[in-house]
């Protein structure tokens, strides 16, 4: 059986929206996978980075996935090591990335392990995973915490703004529109 499930993109290393665009072409490709829609680009300060570092562009993708929370994201953190990416146990928070790929929710799920935790924990306190989120899904649910919009107001103070998308073709068939009026977590 199908859910849906939404990834959020991010990159400040190494052509960013490149890498995004390349990720999402990735995306498309992974087994029992569609990629149904995807926002366009957005470029966002850095949020709780020690020191300097260049802003990050951001994205949001609507998958259509057989795969289960666990397998989808040990595929999205293939996606990740193919881009240079290396993750490391006790990474700091917030240092900059060729590409970070964050598996935000999975249908209505709720899961708490070591690995992955659904709805991810601080996507409610961001701009640059809501932003693109609503602009691809307008009625999303975060699980336990109601609906995204109502968590925009508190993230007034974060810079972000659309920036040029890297389009690649074949990729997803609704790029920056709303993907689908149920495109709600769960819904069919």
């Amino acid at each position: 059986m199908s859910t849906l499930a939404y990834v959020g993109l991010g990159s400040n290393l190494g052509h960013p929206r490149r890498q995004l665009a390349r990720a999402l072409s990735e995306m498309s490709r992974l087994p029992r996978t569609r990629v149904v829609a995807a926002s366009r680009n957005y470029r966002s300060a850095p949020v709780g980075g020690a020191g300097p570092q260049p802003d990050y562009v951001n994205a949001a993708a609507l998958l259509r996935t057989e795969l289960g929370p666990g397998a989808l994201l040990a595929r999205l953190h293939e996606i990740e090591r193919r881009h240079g990416r290396r993750r490391h146990p006790g990474e700091a928070r917030g240092l900059p990335r060729v590409l970070d790929l964050d598996l935000l929710l999975v249908g209505r799920r709720r899961l708490r392990r070591s690995e992955l935790t659904l709805p991810h924990p601080r996507m409610h306190e961001r701009a640059f995973v809501l932003v693109p989120l609503l602009e691809i899904a307008p009625a999303a649910t975060i699980p336990g915490r109601g609906a995204a919009r109502r968590w925009l107001r508190g993230i007034r103070g974060q810079r972000i703004a659309r920036t040029r998308t890297h389009f690649r073709r074949g990729v997803a068939g609704r790029v920056g529109r709303n993907a689908t009026p149920a495109a709600t977590p769960g819904r069919r």
